[in-house]
C-alpha cells in the first residue's frame, strides 16, 4: 500500500525496483506514435559500454530488481549483449523492448545465451499495409519473422500493439495473429498522447464507440481463448474520467536512464524541460534517487493544488501523470486534465471532440534519429 504523505513511497520499500535503460534514441522506424522527445538533435553523446554497466551494478546495489533495455531501438547498440549479461551476472530479471528490426536469428541466440530473459515485441498492425503507414517503414514481414523465432527460441514474449483510430478496427485480426504466433501476452494499449503521439493526437485518438467495440471484441477473444493467451486492453484516460497511477508515482518505484545519462522519474518526463534532471555522469545513481530536488518535486501529496489537495482518490492516482498535466497546462503541478475534477478538464473533452470531428490531415512520422537497416539481413 502506499503510504499518504511527502515521504517516498514504500511499494518498493524505498527503491526504484524497475529500471529502463534508453540506450539510444536512434531507430529503424519513424513511428507516428513515438514516446521518443520530439527534439532529438544531440544523438552523439550516448554513454558508453563501461559506464552503463555501472549504472546498472548501482541500481542493483540500491534494491533494482527488473530492467528494461528500451530505446529508440536498443539492438542498435552492438554492446548490448555485453550489458544483458551484465544484469543477468548481477540477478536482474532482464526485459528487451524492441521494434524487433534490428534483430537477426544469431542476435536472438547471443542475447538468449547473455541471459536475456523475455522479450516485448511492438507491432502495429495485422497487415503490411497499416503497419508501414504507421511505422513509416514496410517492416511487418520482418516483425511476423522475428516474432516467430522469439517464441521458437522459447523466450516469453509480450506483443505489444499500440492501438489508434488508424487500426482498432483490427483488433480481431491482431488478436487472431498473436494467437498464431503464440505470444503469451498481448497488450493492446490505446496510444497515449506524448511527444510525437500529442503532435498526432487529431489523427490517431479513436471515438469512443470504437473503443467500446473494440473492448467487447477483447472480451469476447478472453473467452474464447481461456488460458492460452494474456490480454491486455488499456483504454485512453481521455475517455475515463480519472487519470491512471503512473508508476506507483513520482520517483516511486521507477527511473529510467536516457541514452545521454540524464536520469528520470518516467520516460516522459524529459519533456518538462524547465528541470534540470541529474546526470549520472555527474552525480552518484543513489544520490539522485534519494536526494536529488527533481526527484523529490512531486513525491508525497505535499506539492498538490486543489482540487488534488482535498481528494480522497489522492492516494489512488497521485495527482495523476505529471508529464501531460505538464504537456497540457504548461504547470507540471496541476491536476492531471484526465480528471474530471481538473479545472482544465475541458482541454480533454474538446480534444475528443476534435479527434471525433478530425479531417484527414496527414501523420506526421518521427524522422529524427532515423536508422536505415534496409541494406541488413
Amino acid at each position: 500500500m502506499a503510504k499518504v504523505g511527502s515521504k517516498l513511497r514504500l511499494d518498493g520499500n524505498g527503491a526504484p525496483i524497475w529500471l529502463l535503460l534508453e540506450l539510444t534514441y536512434k531507430c529503424p522506424l519513424k513511428c507516428a506514435f513515438c514516446s521518443n522527445p520530439t527534439d532529438l538533435d544531440d544523438l552523439d553523446n550516448e554513454l558508453s559500454t563501461d559506464e552503463w554497466k555501472q549504472v546498472i551494478r548501482d541500481a542493483k546495489n540500491m534494491g533494482s530488481m527488473q530492467i528494461g533495455f528500451s530505446g529508440g531501438e536498443p539492438t542498435l547498440r552492438k554492446d548490448l549483449e555485453e550489458l544483458v549479461e551484465e544484469a543477468n551476472n548481477l540477478g536482474y530479471y532482464t526485459n528487451l523492448i524492441t521494434s524487433g528490426i534490428g534483430l537477426t536469428i544469431k542476435r536472438l541466440e547471443r542475447l538468449k545465451k547473455a541471459g536475456l530473459r523475455h522479450i516485448q515485441l511492438g507491432m502495429q498492425s495485422s497487415e503490411p499495409m497499416t503497419t508501414h503507414w504507421l511505422s513509416g517503414v514496410d517492416c511487418f514481414d520482418k516483425k511476423i519473422k522475428i516474432a516467430k523465432e522469439i517464441k521458437r527460441l522459447g523466450f516469453p514474449m509480450v506483443l505489444n500493439v499500440p492501438i489508434s483510430k488508424i487500426n482498432i478496427h483490427l483488433v480481431p485480426q491482431i488478436i487472431e495473429l498473436a494467437a498464431e504466433i503464440g505470444v503469451e501476452y498481448l497488450e493492446l494499449a490505446n496510444v497515449q498522447y506524448y511527444n510525437w503521439a500529442l503532435i498526432n493526437r487529431e489523427q490517431l485518438m479513436p471515438t469512443q464507440e470504437e473503443l467500446l467495440k473494440a473492448e467487447a471484441q477483447v472480451i469476447a477473444a478472453r473467452q474464447r481463448l481461456g488460458d492460452k493467451m494474456t490480454l491486455f486492453f488499456v483504454i485512453p484516460d481521455y475517455f475515463e474520467g480519472r487519470p491512471k497511477a503512473c508508476m506507483n508515482g513520482w520517483g516511486s518505484i521507477h527511473l529510467t536512464v536516457a541514452p545521454d545519462g540524464t536520469v528520470l522519474p518516467c520516460s516522459q518526463a524529459r519533456s518538462m524541460q524547465h528541470l534540470n534532471f541529474p546526470n549520472v555522469r555527474n552525480q552518484d545513481l543513489s544520490w539522485i534517487w534519494h536526494k536529488s530536488n527533481e526527484f523529490h518535486l512531486y513525491r508525497g501529496d505535499s506539492w498538490m493544488k486543489e482540487p488534488c489537495r482535498s481528494c480522497s482518490e489522492k492516494t489512488t492516482d497521485f495527482g495523476g501523470c505529471r508529464c501531460q498535466a505538464f504537456l497540457l497546462t504548461g504547470d507540471a503541478s496541476n491536476t492531471d486534465p484526465a480528471c474530471s475534477k481538473s479545472p482544465h478538464h475541458s482541454l480533454i473533452t474538446d480534444a475528443v471532440k476534435q479527434a471525433n470531428n478530425s479531417s484527414k490531415t496527414p501523420l506526421i512520422a518521427r524522422e529524427a534519429g532515423w536508422v536505415d537497416l534496409s541494406a541488413q539481413s
